[in-house]
């Protein structure tokens, strides 16, 4: 059974629609933490849209779990991930026109880039994992970095409008986690999972850890937080 990391994103993005100090996704964690969170996930972008500088460092501070930090491979955050020291890096795209992240990284074409962020991040002892598309040639290229982790991106997978589009779709996620185990790869997953279609993703054989944010943060405004935790760590 995998673990979740609940993404607190969401709670940043409104307490920022009005720039004021709430809801605190500081206390959102707490919340998270007790319903059952096993790790939790922030993602800090160059634009700053949600999570903020102070958040991170705070969430450093206050995570009992485990610190997920999302980020771009660049000079900045490097830095501050190298200054804040959460317990391991997600390397994620990033561009400023999109709502939200909109697929893997391209690590075939980010090889040397990526391979230096990986290395003096790892050499810091902080893991690092890449988000990617569960495609042949995007696996052996993270592995060729020297990443311990891979997070395969499930968006497509969660965007399939037919039975049969989501089988198939669930059919590469699987074949993709088993080209990175074997390629000495340990694999998370996220992006688009809900509580009707994360099933058959807990399902498959090495999955490690789930990181889900929308869709928790999305129940919690009806039912609470730690409940919404609660409900989605039951499903696992």
């Amino acid at each position: 059974m995998p673990t979740l990391g609940v993404n607190i994103d969401h709670v940043a993005t409104v307490r920022q629609a009005r720039r004021t100090v709430e809801p605190d996704p500081i206390a959102a964690t707490v919340l998270a933490e007790l319903g059952g969170a096993d790790g939790i996930t922030a993602h800090l972008r160059e634009d700053r849209r949600h999570i903020q500088d102070r958040d991170i460092r705070l969430l450093r501070q206050t995570v009992r779990t485990h610190l997920n930090l999302e980020m771009a491979a660049t000079a900045e955050m490097i830095a501050i991930a190298l200054d804040v020291r959460p317990d391991y890096v997600t390397l994620v795209p990033e561009r400023r026109e999109e709502v939200t992240t909109e697929g893997g990284l391209d690590v075939v074409a980010g090889g040397d880039r990526l391979r230096s962020a990986v290395e003096q991040l790892q050499g810091a002892s902080i893991p690092v994992s890449l988000f990617v598309d569960a495609e042949a040639k995007q696996l052996q290229a993270a592995a060729a970095t020297g990443a311990r982790f891979v997070e395969l991106h499930t968006g497509t997978y969660a965007n399939a409008r037919t039975a049969a589009e989501h089988r198939q779709e669930l059919a590469i996620l699987a074949e993709g986690t088993a080209r990175a185990l074997d390629l000495g790869l340990r694999v998370n997953a996220g992006h688009g999972l809900t509580y009707w279609n994360v099933q058959p993703i807990a399902r498959i054989p090495g999955m490690e850890e789930l990181n889900i944010g929308h869709s928790i943060i999305s129940r919690a405004v009806l039912v609470g937080l730690e409940r919404a935790v609660r409900e989605m760590k039951a499903l696992l």
